[in-house]
C-alpha cells in the first residue's frame, strides 16, 4: 500500500506517476492533492493497471482533491467524515476492501496567524471525533483501518530536518504536534513507519522546491500511514521511495510504501 501527494495529478502524469503507478505492486494507492475531478484526470494514469478509482474533489476548482485506486473494486465508499464544514472540500475519502478500511486524507496546512490555521485547527477537531468513531465502528465490524496521507503535520523532531527554526510554523507548531499525539496515545492508532522504523532523523516525505532542500535533504515527514494497532502489527516493511535525484522528482513529496502482511 502506498500513499504520496501528486502536487496536481495532471501535472504528476507528465513528469512521472505515470510510469510509477505501472510500476507498483502496491494493492492500493491513495493520493492527495490531485487537483482535478475525474474527468479531468488523463487516461493514462489509470490506463496501465486498470486501477478503480475513488475520488473527492474540491468544490473549489483546481484545489486540493483526494483519491483511492484499488486493484479490487471497493464494497463501500465513503466521501468526507460528516462535517458540514469540509465535506466538500476534497480532503478525505475512504473505501471498504476485504478486513479493511482504507482512507486518503489531505489535512489542511494552515499558516500560523491567519484564518487558515483556524480552518486547520477546526478541522483537527472534527476529525479527532470521526477517528474515534471510525476505530469504534471497525471494531465492532471485525475491521481494521488505515488512514494514508498528507496530515501536514511532522510529529517529533526527527520528523523535521531545522526543527530548531520552524516550532512557531505550521506544521510543527507545539498544538499541532500535541494533537498528533491525542492521535495515537488517545485513539490508539499508530504511526506505521515510525514503528518500524523506531530511529530518526527522517526519512523526509516532502521538500521544498525552494532552494536545495532536496539536494540537502532538508525536509518535513508529514505523509503517514497511521493505522489501528491490528493492521499496524501485520507492517513488515516500510519506505519512502524517495527520488534518486532532484530531476527524477514528479512531486514535492515522495511516496511511502508500506507492506502488510494479510
Amino acid at each position: 500500500m502506498s500513499t504520496v501527494n501528486v502536487n496536481g495529478v495532471r501535472a504528476a502524469a507528465k513528469k512521472g506517476l505515470v510510469e510509477w503507478l505501472s510500476a507498483t505492486d502496491a494493492d492500493v494507492v491513495c493520493l492527495q492533492e490531485v487537483r482535478a475531478t475525474p474527468e479531468e484526470w488523463p487516461a493514462e494514469v489509470l490506463a496501465s493497471a486498470g486501477w478503480f478509482q475513488a475520488t473527492a474533489s474540491s468544490s473549489a476548482k483546481g484545489r486540493a482533491g483526494v483519491a483511492v485506486l484499488t486493484r479490487l473494486e471497493p464494497s463501500r465508499v465513503q466521501v468526507g467524515f460528516s462535517s458540514a464544514e469540509f465535506d466538500e472540500s476534497g480532503r478525505y475519502i475512504e473505501v471498504d476492501l476485504p478486513g479493511v478500511t482504507v482512507a486518503s486524507l489531505y489535512l489542511p496546512s494552515g499558516e500560523v496567524g491567519t484564518a487558515r490555521q483556524e480552518e486547520k485547527e477546526r478541522f483537527c477537531k472534527e476529525f479527532h471525533a470521526y477517528l474515534l468513531a471510525l476505530r469504534d465502528r471497525a471494531l465492532a465490524e471485525g475491521r481494521e483501518v488505515v488512514v494514508c496521507g498528507d496530515w501536514n503535520i511532522a510529529h517529533k523532531e526527527i520528523d523535521l530536518k531545522n526543527w530548531r527554526t520552524n516550532q512557531k510554523q505550521a506544521g510543527f507548531t507545539p498544538e499541532e504536534r500535541a494533537w498528533l499525539s491525542t492521535v495515537f496515545d488517545e485513539a490508539g492508532y499508530v504511526d506505521v513507519f515510525r514503528e518500524l522504523h523506531p530511529e530518526g532523523p527522517g526519512p523526509y516525505t516532502w521538500w521544498t522546491y525552494r532552494g536545495r532542500a532536496f539536494d540537502n535533504d532538508a525536509g518535513w515527514r508529514i505523509d503517514y500511514h497511521i493505522a489501528t494497532a491490528g493492521l499496524a502489527a501485520k507492517a513488515v516493511h516500510a519506505e519512502v521511495e524517495r527520488a534518486a535525484e532532484h530531476a527524477a522528482r514528479w512531486s514535492d513529496h515522495a511516496p511511502v510504501s508500506v507492506h502488510y502482511d494479510v
